[in-house]
């Protein structure tokens, strides 16, 4: 009634309150009709009204038209408006805490095998994350208008960028470039075989992001481009990962750190950067052998209480199922992946996850992985939004390494010896991410700089572009 009354009360309001909050149909009804209203700029009263409800029998049954013109005369003032719609939204959560609490105690008393007692629990969590968010029981479908003015919003973010940037920065422009960022409930799947640095390039997206982050919340601006992360080791430790880390941004070897081997200058070097990411809100959850119920949940209590806006897992293989996949690997799997999609829908923000390769790769002479080379699950493709490889051409020059000549060695094993020197000359510290898949663009190459020693991927220089060479 009292948005009925001056529409400029529904900005007032603290509590923000949807059709689904009130708890008759009709009113749901109505109060969708003024948003729809005020969302074309018109005037929502009574008069205005009336032609959509002349023939709603719920309406009727109360008075018909005449039913509005009461609701006008029952609005209030601006505080008892402010304090109703608390009350409307309270008793909304309300409802939602019933029925939540109905369908636990009917899952509990469930005794079929059908579903684990521990995903009972997960889904009742999930529940209560909707809940504590303000979301309904039953989602709505997206209107187009909405749906148009997002994409807008998203596009005008990437133009005001002037990086093209839409999404979270990953902190290396050409991937940046290539992907306009990495976008709330995508499934970014990044896949290598062993040594060629998955963990690494994941390590600094993530770091990259939340110094972004960091960055926006001190010097402010209008986009916020970085995201408090999540990063669950399944692999490394916190304090493993947390030291990989400071050598990467004191540009010292980890190698070093870890065996004390450092000067005075690079000790000094490494207690500038501990203080300055002392803040850093990077979030590392290290839990071994974690179900993918049991990542989601806590996944939600990060999303609760840190308010985290990208998620690392390091990696997928590491994540175990719900066990009721009759011990067959690739269906768990299959449910891994369908698992993490459904938190980056579910939480609203984008999920890296690491994954190995098979072997198939080391017996082709072209080294280059394809998404054929997806380890134990076609799924995994299937899920993702994005699929990317990591290759490093060098690592497997490094390993055709032949003999160094000596004083007495033929000719021709000091050709083959120059040969191989000058190819490894070429490759070194050069990578490639393929992007082999992705749902929103075009696939490719971007070339990325490794820093082997210290772990470290970042964007090449521009003049390095046009001579990157075929890796």
């Amino acid at each position: 009634g009292a948005v009925l009354i001056d529409n400029k009360v529904i900005e007032e309001l603290s509590t923000p309150i949807r059709p689904e909050h009130f708890y008759e149909p009709v009113h749901q009804r109505v109060y969708e009709r003024v948003l729809r209203l005020l969302d074309r700029n018109s005037v929502a009263t009574p008069v205005t009204l009336k032609p959509y409800f002349e023939q709603d029998e719920a309406l009727q049954s109360l008075g018909g038209v005449t039913y509005l013109a009461k609701l006008t005369a029952d609005g209030q003032g601006l505080l008892a408006s402010r304090e109703l719609a608390e009350q409307i939204y309270d008793l909304a959560l309300l409802r939602e805490l019933v029925s939540v609490g109905r369908g636990l105690v009917e899952g509990a008393l469930d005794t079929s095998e059908e579903v684990a007692p521990m995903d009972k629990i997960a889904q009742a969590e999930a529940d209560l994350f909707r809940v504590a968010e303000g979301a309904t029981g039953d989602s709505q479908a997206t209107d187009f208008r909405s749906a148009t003015l997002a994409a807008l919003k998203m596009a005008e973010a990437a133009m005001n960028s002037g990086g093209g940037l839409s999404g979270k920065t990953t902190g290396l422009e050409v991937i940046d470039q290539k992907t306009a960022g990495l976008h709330s409930s995508d499934l970014i799947i990044l896949a290598g075989r062993p040594g060629m640095g998955k963990t690494s390039l994941a390590t600094n997206i993530a770091f990259n992001c939340a110094a972004e982050h960091m960055k926006w919340q001190r010097e402010g601006g209008t986009y916020n481009f970085g995201a408090p992360v999540a990063f669950f080791s399944l692999e490394m430790s916190a304090d493993q990962l947390a030291t990989r880390i400071l050598a990467e941004q004191a540009e010292i070897t980890s190698e070093s750190l870890r065996s004390g081997k450092i000067t005075r200058d690079e000790f000094q070097k490494l207690s500038a950067a501990s203080q300055k990411l002392a803040d850093l809100p990077l979030y590392i959850d290290d839990t071994p052998a974690l179900t993918i119920a049991g990542l989601r949940t806590r996944a939600r209590r990060l999303k609760r209480r840190h308010d985290i806006g990208m998620i690392v897992v390091d990696y997928l293989q590491l994540l175990q199922g719900s066990g009721r996949a009759n011990d067959n690997r690739v269906n768990e799997i299959s449910e891994i992946s369908r698992g993490l999609k459904t938190l980056a829908k579910e939480l609203n923000l984008p999920v890296i996850a690491l994954s190995q390769l098979s072997r198939a790769v080391e017996q082709r002479e072209d080294k280059r992985p394809m998404l054929s080379d997806l380890r134990e699950s076609g799924s995994i493709e299937q899920d993702a939004d994005m699929v990317w490889f990591i290759f490093r051409a060098d690592y497997y020059h490094e390993a055709s390494r032949p003999d160094m000549p000596g004083p007495e060695s033929s000719p021709d094993a000091r050709e083959k010896y120059s040969v191989w020197e000058e190819r490894y000359l070429e490759l070194r510290n050069k990578a490639t991410l393929i992007v082999a898949k992705q749902r929103h663009g075009s696939t490719g190459n971007v070339p990325l700089h490794f820093h082997a020693e210290i772990t470290k991927f970042t964007s090449p220089n521009k003049k390095d572009y046009s001579d990157w060479g075929e890796q």
